[in-house]
């Protein structure tokens, strides 16, 4: 499974991104998918998770009711629509993959992208 994210970069505090995430698998739909961040100096953390058909979601309290994740299992893609952005929400943002899984840990997926960075500025 290979992963690749995009869509990150450079925008005002309240502001909007969209981050994209290509699978290279075969049997996508057979994968929980997360996102996931990471500040300088701090832990990876849990940002947003969907299970394998799209029909449950979680997230981060710190992000929930201004980000939203989704899944296109058709043409292997996975997103994440941030609005409403802070200057705390500057990381590099990563998607993960699990195998017929969906958690909030890091340790609990398999496959991991490259990461994309998002910065908002004040």
């Amino acid at each position: 499974v290979q992963l690749q994210a995009s869509g990150g970069g450079l925008v005002q505090a309240g502001g909007s991104l969209r981050l994209s995430c290509a699978a290279s698998v075969r049997t996508f739909s057979n994968f929980g998918m997360a996102w996931f961040r990471q500040a300088p100096g701090q832990e990876r953390e849990f940002v947003a998770a969907i299970s394998w058909s799209g029909g449950s979601t979680d997230y981060a309290r710190s992000v929930k009711g201004r980000f939203t994740i989704s899944r296109d299992n058709g043409n292997n893609m996975l997103y994440l629509q941030m609005n409403s952005l802070k200057p705390e929400d500057t990381a590099v943002y990563y998607c993960a993959a699990a195998s017929m899984a969906m958690g909030v840990k890091p340790y609990e997926y398999t496959y991991w992208g490259q990461g994309t960075q998002v910065t908002v500025s004040s």
